[in-house]
């Protein structure tokens, strides 16, 4: 069984050295110029099929041709798609998809792929972690919003700094909430300290704006520390 997961976890670094460290700068920006008339796009393609038939060995080399034929329609695809943070991900999980199903024929894990996902399908206690990290990114955010909403009007850069604290807001809780699924509370105080000390080194410090911060920061870790603690109870 060990050999089967490593299988599958060299074709994840064959991916990751491929798409991250084989592939320079330029590569991309000859493919987003020229897409599928591009030369680099089927040389990046062909070193993912080279890496992953290294990584999975000469007895899978089908494997090997999936991947660079998928590779490159994949990325022949994303090549005319706007560079968003969206289209990047689901790029990712394309090629992802399309390792774990090579790897599951390969390797006949089909049985084991299914029973794994119903059994995370059917278990409760699954579905009430994803519930409360869901509630604390954006339902959270827009509480913390309203409730803040005050302090928020009365700052002239207030769209900007609202839309930056809701990024930064949304990253704290979900470190947060995965430390306090981890019991470490100590970890937290850290966090907390380390923000406190960023926000009392700016130099444009206004009451108000101090307050507003304050204030959704506060917020922001009492709800993610009761969500946290309701889960755990």
């Amino acid at each position: 069984m060990n050999s089967v997961l490593a299988a599958v976890l060299k074709l994840l670094v064959a991916h990751l050295l491929t798409d991250f460290v084989f592939q320079p700068g330029s590569w991309i920006r000859h493919k987003n110029e020229f897409h599928f008339r591009s030369s680099r796009l089927y040389i990046h393609g062909f070193i993912a099929g080279i890496t992953s038939l290294l990584a999975i060995g000469y007895q899978f080399w089908w494997v090997s041709l999936i991947i660079f034929i998928s590779h490159t329609l994949i990325d022949g695809w994303k090549s005319y798609r706007p560079k968003t943070p969206l289209y990047f991900l689901l790029d990712q999980l394309l090629h992802i998809i399309i390792i774990f199903g090579c790897w599951a024929i390969a390797y006949q894990q089909g049985p084991f792929l299914q029973k794994t996902v119903l059994s995370v399908y059917n278990n409760p206690n699954w579905w009430k972690i994803v519930a409360a990290f869901l509630f604390i990114t954006t339902p959270a955010g827009i509480l913390i919003g309203q409730l803040t909403q005050e302090w928020r009007n009365k700052l002239p850069e207030a769209d900007s700094l609202a839309n930056a604290g809701k990024w930064i807001g949304i990253i704290e809780r979900l470190i947060i909430l995965s430390l306090i699924m981890e019991a470490q509370y100590g970890a937290i105080g850290l966090l907390v300290a380390a923000k406190g000390i960023i926000r009392f080194n700016e130099k444009d410090r206004q009451e108000i704006k101090t307050e507003y911060l304050v204030i959704g920061t506060l917020m922001s870790i009492g709800i993610t520390l009761l969500t946290g603690l309701f889960l755990k109870w």
